[in-house]
């Protein structure tokens, strides 16, 4: 394996521990940016840019949006943009979240997209995210936490209590869910446990923090394995796979006339409609920010987008080999053989022949090779990113990604060459 494919998947392994959460994401995002020249813009000041400038701008410390100014002119060179989703499916813990048992310890919580649910059993679990702690002003303090330890787990029930669990059985969320931190004794303070734990990581008085989006993560790095380490084993390669190629694109691609643009929203796997999610005007009003810094009008910006073009990046379902029954039996993407476009007859991706074609001449260009994915016709498919900023947005747009093997598991399975071949495909796009 080439040593620089191989790295590439290991930088990823790097930033996928490096974000347990969406928040961690982008907070792992923005030191990359910064670190290579980047300007933060924030929403509630005025934004002054240039041609050849490097500015990204967040909402909600979960979502994300970086730019790099085109040095033509907006209306006649449009933007190339790469979306990606910064969320992935886990458990959110509850307010309020103490639950004793029977000696133990438990904390509530609820289920946060479609996750694999019986996959989460067994495993050491940590937990990470977002504390809003007292200040003297109209807002909170954002604090990021993360606990990094193992602190928690979600035990089986034994099979001789449960004689039928390898033949399937249904998972109930709120009971056979929920994890467990510890035995109720003298030294477990059960009492407000969740916030006294997250004050002294975060060094602050209990009774400062207001509240938290906590969530939980398997604790333990991916790895790459195969006989050849052809492969990626990890938690959250659903998206940040592709919030990873995005980065690494803008920064490794030789700015040009157009203005590049990667959008990593948040809260795809609950459906995007907040503030921060595709089904919102926050791509539409970065966009517009843009053009209005540039000394740019509502008609340039309509110009503009009829030249600009979108590549939505999630994962894509990479034929598994014990239920090839399951795929498509023409339209099938297997692992390593390079990016999948996606394609739905019911417009669940933006996929059209001419967006397609576009897509391909990248890829061409950028030698990498290329399928397509369209699910059985008796088999309903996902929706991501793409057919949601489009009801937003006039802009061209295809749906691609990396096939996936377990996606939405605990721990998923990617492939190291898809990973470098969807990165590169996205330098020749913003290099173009």
């Amino acid at each position: 394996m080439e040593k620089e494919i191989k790295s590439l998947a290991e930088n990823l392994l790097d930033f996928i521990d490096e974000s347990p959460t969406a928040f961690h994401a982008v907070a792992a995002a923005k030191k990359e940016l910064l670190s290579a020249g980047f300007s933060e813009l924030k929403e509630e000041e005025a934004w002054k840019i240039e041609k050849g400038g490097k500015y990204f701008t967040t909402r909600n410390d979960s979502s994300l949006f970086g730019f790099v100014v085109g040095t033509g002119e907006m209306e006649a060179e449009g933007f190339r943009i790469a979306g990606s989703h910064t969320d992935s499916p886990t458990f959110r813990i509850k307010p309020h979240a103490e639950m004793c048992n029977e000696g133990f310890l438990k904390l509530n919580t609820e289920v946060y997209g479609v996750p694999i649910l019986n996959t989460w059993f067994d495993r050491p679990l940590s937990i990470a995210g977002r504390v809003a702690v007292k200040s003297t002003g109209m807002f909170p303090e954002s604090r990021l936490v993360n606990i990094s330890r193992p602190i928690t787990i979600i035990p089986n029930l034994a099979i001789h209590l449960n004689r039928k669990v390898n033949h399937g059985v249904e998972l109930n969320p709120q009971k056979d869910t929920i994890p467990m931190v510890g035995c109720i004794n003298d030294e477990l303070e059960k009492d407000e446990f969740l916030v006294k734990l997250i004050a002294g990581e975060l060094g602050v008085k209990a009774e400062d923090i207001l509240d938290f989006d906590l969530f939980l993560y398997e604790y333990g790095r991916g790895c790459l394995l195969g006989v050849n380490e052809e492969f990626i084993s990890s938690s959250r390669i659903d998206n940040l796979s592709m919030v990873h190629s995005a980065i690494h694109a803008i920064l490794d691609a030789k700015p040009g006339k157009a203005t590049n643009l990667i959008a990593c929203f948040d809260n795809e796997e609950v459906g995007s409609s907040t503030k921060q999610g595709a089904n919102s005007e926050i791509l539409v009003h970065t966009l517009e920010r843009i053009a209005l810094s540039l000394g740019k009008g509502r008609e340039e910006l309509l110009r503009a987008y009829a030249k600009s073009f979108m590549i939505s990046t999630d994962a894509a379902q990479g034929l598994h080999p014990n239920n090839t029954e399951k795929f498509d039996p023409t339209c099938r993407v297997i692992l390593n053989q390079g990016p999948a476009i996606k394609i739905s007859a019911a417009q669940s991706y933006t996929s059209d022949s001419i967006s397609i074609g576009t897509y391909e001449m990248i890829c061409e260009k950028a030698k990498v090779p290329v399928q397509k994915f369209v699910n059985r016709s008796d088999e309903p498919g996902g929706r991501t990113i793409g057919p949601l900023s489009a009801t937003h947005l006039p802009i061209k747009s295809v749906d691609i990604g990396a096939p996936l093997l377990a996606m939405h598991s605990v721990r998923e399975l990617g492939g190291v060459y898809d990973h470098f071949y969807i990165t590169k495909s996205l330098i020749e796009f913003f290099s173009m």
